[in-house]
């Protein structure tokens, strides 16, 4: 009874709970506006969160469209860091085409060398001939080349035509070149790198963060604050997004010991690290990528902590000194990649329907995501050992390629 006078009175007055005065409802829409506005930014069509691209379109899309602002992607490098390095770059790139500030730290290259390889990106004009060529050499004859597109299920989406721009949300590099000096130069970048930053008197009391990382957080901390990527600096409301890319976080190179003994004393320095880092994320227009050799690692339990602690995780797993590299099975392939976690942005789920049985291929010039799809006539071309290692791989890469590289589900094409 009593809710109901409540109601009968609001609606006297023509007034609901739910309803906003003018000018502050307004004053939201121009919040929003200033957000979408930001170059190399989009919404996300799930949730609606403010999304860049980490430069390479197919990995956006088993993201879910892109790397959320605010969020830390961290990437398990390959063994020999060749190509999650690649993908640190693509990252900066698309900040540097973007207009976008870039923050990049390192305990192994100066950040201005790094900042010189950076991969150019293709023309769309150029890319279509590019991305055709690399797809099916000239030596195949197109009913084959149909059967290998039918087979791979390329994730790569159509490519527009008209000059690159950079209004458009992601774009294509081209690895084999590198970036303009004169976009580099036009660019505002902050470098971190750990070696001349380090100090004689520089002592770490046990329990306390590592003086690598206490030095990093606190120039991202200044950086964020002094530019006003936060919004607590009215003169400095920033209209851009911070792209932040840390290497090879965790390696003795930071003055961190978990890759070398598994029961190290400052184990809890890189998840404190983590902790604090994603406390500034979340409260900044900045998004952050980290490189971590987490295949160096001893304790497993680290691992687990830091997943939990990055929003997005991604594993690469190239086959360069592994017997895959040799089998028939993988020729066209140079790795896997695992989508191992997938943030849950203002909702309880996440989509992970895609993100299965996933392999990656550099080419000439473009590096690609593709479906991992193994050959479908096994009897001339792969030997019985081969076709053990199948059946093994089948049972490890789940219910995609396993069924039919096992034999055991038939397609109906």
């Amino acid at each position: 009874g009593s809710t109901g006078s409540i109601g009968a009175a609001a609606c006297k007055n023509n007034v609901t709970s739910f309803q906003r005065k003018g000018p502050r409802a307004s004053g939201t829409d121009s919040g929003c506006s200033r957000l979408v506005s930001i170059a190399g930014t989009r919404p996300s069509v799930r949730n609606g969160q403010l999304l860049v691209s980490t430069g390479l379109p197919a990995l956006d899309q088993l993201l879910g469209g892109g790397l959320a602002v605010g969020t830390v992607l961290l990437i398990e490098e390959d063994k020999y860091n060749t190509y999650s390095s690649l993908l640190f770059k693509f990252f900066l790139a698309e900040g540097i085409i973007n207009g976008h500030t870039l923050l990049v730290a390192s305990a192994k290259e100066d950040p201005a060398d790094i900042l010189q390889e950076l991969p150019a990106p293709l023309l769309d004009d150029n890319c279509k001939k590019d991305f055709d060529e690399d797809v099916c050499n000239h030596k195949t004859p197109d009913s084959n080349i149909k059967m290998k597109i039918a087979w791979r299920y390329q994730l790569l989406p159509k490519m527009e035509s008209g000059p690159v721009s950079s209004s458009r949300f992601g774009h294509y590099y081209d690895a084999s070149k590198r970036m303009p000096q004169e976009l580099i130069e036009e660019s505002k970048w902050h470098g971190f790198f750990f070696p001349e930053k380090l100090s004689s008197t520089l002592t770490t009391e046990p329990r306390s963060l590592t003086g690598g990382y206490r030095k990093l957080l606190q120039f991202i901390q200044n950086v964020i604050y002094e530019e006003g990527f936060d919004g607590s600096n009215p003169q400095k409301k920033q209209k851009n997004i911070l792209r932040i890319g840390i290497q090879n976080l965790g390696s003795p190179l930071w003055g961190d010991d978990i890759c070398c003994t598994e029961n190290c004393d400052n184990s809890h320095s890189l998840t404190k690290f983590l902790y604090v880092l994603r406390g500034l994320l979340r409260t900044s227009l900045s998004a952050c990528i980290i490189t971590m050799p987490t295949h160096l690692i001893q304790n497993k339990a680290v691992i687990s902590r830091v997943t939990n602690l990055s929003d997005t995780v991604v594993g690469l797993e190239s086959f360069t000194g592994s017997g895959r590299e040799t089998n028939p099975l993988y020729k066209d392939y140079h790795g896997l990649i695992h989508i191992r976690q997938i943030p849950r942005l203002n909702n309880l789920i996440y989509d992970v329907s895609d993100v299965k049985d996933l392999a990656f291929k550099l080419k000439r010039k473009l590096f690609t995501i593709e479906r991992l799809h193994l050959p479908p006539d096994l009897s001339d071309t792969v030997s019985r050992s081969s076709k053990q290692d199948l059946a093994g791989s089948s049972k490890l890469l789940g219910p995609g390629c396993g069924m039919m590289a096992g034999g055991k589900q038939h397609l109906d094409f």
